[in-house]
C-alpha cells in the first residue's frame, strides 16, 4: 500500500504519521521526491482502514499495491535511485561504463587492462576474483588474491572495482570491494542475497539464465528488506533455443525495469552473446534502449585468457566501443 502525500506537508505532520502506521507494526518507506512524498506500507496492510488514511488533511490519495515487489517498485519510490561510487554515478540519467577482464590473471595483466580502460573512458574496474565455471576442471579465479590485486589495480588507476561473491564465508575478504557482484547462478541464493542486504556497499544483481523480471526484481527485494537500497540490475540474456549466441539478449528489459522500478538497470552483452564481434552492436543497442551502463569484458591478449577469451576485447576494441556508445547517448538526448 502507498499513501500520497499532499504538496506543502511538514515533516512534523509526515513524521507523526508515520508514528501511527508503525504501532500499526508497518514498516513505512518514505520517498521525498520533488512534487510529493510517498509513504510505502510495508506487512500485514490488511488492519489498514484506506478510507480512514485517505481521509486525513495531508494525504492525497491511498493505493493498494499488487505486485509481490513492494521496496524495488516505482510506484514505492518514482524518483530514479542514484547509485554512487567513487566518482562514478548509475541511474538518474548518470551513465557508466564499467570494463575489465573476466578474471584476474596477474598483477600486471589487470593493472595494464586497467590503465588502458580508464583512458578510454571506463568508470568502474570489473575483475574477476572468484569464477563459478560450468566445469570443475576449469581455472575458479585467484579468489582472495585476485581481490588483492584488484586492489593494486584501483590504487593505481584509482577506478573503483567490482567483482563477484560466490559465497558468504568469504564476504569479509570483499570489504574494500566498492561494488559486489551477485552472479546469475546466485540471483536466488537467498541467503547471500539477504546477507548482502545487511551490508552498506552497492550490490550488481545479475538475471537468472531463465529467471522472468518479476523474479530478479523480487531477488532485489531480499538485498532492500535487509536495508541495502544501493542495488545495480543487470541484464546479461537468458537461456533460449538460439545457439548462434551464448545467451539471448533481452534488451526489452531495459524499458519495462525502467518502468517497474526504480532501480538502474545495466546490461552485460559480453555474457550475453559470448563473441567478441557481436559485443559492440549490443553494447550500442543497450545504449539506445536507455541502460544505465554497459558491462564490457576487455582483455590485454584475449587469445590467451584463461577465462571467456572469445568474448573480450581489445583495449583498442574498447576505445573505440565506447566512442560508438557515447555517441549514440548523445544523439538520444
Amino acid at each position: 500500500m502507498i499513501a500520497v502525500l499532499k504538496h506543502g506537508t511538514t515533516p512534523e505532520q509526515t513524521q507523526y504519521l508515520v508514528q501511527w502506521l508503525a504501532r500499526m507494526n508497518l514498516d513505512v518507506h518514505i520517498s521525498e521526491g520533488a512534487e510529493v512524498t510517498v509513504l510505502g506500507l510495508i506487512g500485514d496492510t490488511s488492519r489498514v482502514d484506506m478510507e480512514l488514511l485517505g481521509s486525513l488533511e495531508i494525504v492525497d490519495s491511498v493505493k493498494r499495491v499488487s505486485e509481490p515487489f513492494k521496496q524495488a517498485n516505482r510506484k514505492f519510490h518514482p524518483n530514479d535511485t542514484v547509485v554512487q561510487v567513487g566518482d562514478a554515478k548509475i541511474g538518474g540519467g548518470n551513465f557508466a561504463m564499467i570494463a575489465g577482464p573476466c578474471s584476474v590473471e596477474s598483477e600486471e595483466q589487470i593493472i595494464e587492462v586497467a590503465t588502458a580502460v580508464k583512458a578510454s573512458g571506463a568508470h568502474i574496474l570489473r575483475g574477476g576474483a572468484f569464477k563459478p565455471r560450468t566445469s570443475p576442471y576449469a581455472f575458479q579465479g585467484m579468489k582472495g588474491d585476485g581481490i588483492k590485486l584488484l586492489l593494486e589495480a584501483k590504487k593505481a588507476t584509482g577506478l573503483p572495482i567490482i567483482t563477484e561473491i560466490m559465497n558468504i564465508s568469504t564476504l569479509d575478504l570483499f570489504e574494500d570491494v566498492d561494488i559486489i557482484q551477485v552472479g546469475a547462478r546466485n540471483m536466488q541464493n537467498f541467503d547471500l542475497l539477504k546477507e548482502l542486504g545487511k551490508t552498506k556497499k552497492p550490490i550488481l544483481l545479475k538475471r537468472g539464465l531463465a529467471n522472468t523480471l518479476q523474479e530478479l526484481l523480487m531477488s532485489a527485494e531480499y538485498i532492500m528488506s535487509e536495508g541495502n537500497e544501493n542495488i545495480i540490475l543487470c541484464e546479461r540474456g537468458i537461456r533460449t533455443f538460439e545457439t548462434c549466441t551464448r545467451n539471448t539478449l533481452d534488451l526489452s528489459a531495459v524499458p519495462v525495469l525502467h518502468e517497474l522500478t526504480h532501480l538502474p538497470v545495466m546490461v552485460d552483452p559480453s555474457h550475453a552473446t559470448g563473441k567478441a564481434k557481436l559485443v559492440a552492436p549490443m553494447a550500442v543497442a543497450a545504449a539506445a534502449s536507455g541502460a544505465d551502463g554497459i558491462m564490457i569484458e576487455v582483455h590485454n591478449n584475449p587469445s590467451c585468457a584463461l577465462c571467456d577469451g572469445a568474448q573480450s576485447l581489445t583495449p583498442a576494441q574498447f576505445d573505440a566501443l565506447n566512442k560508438k556508445v557515447n555517441a549514440v547517448r548523445e544523439a538520444l538526448v
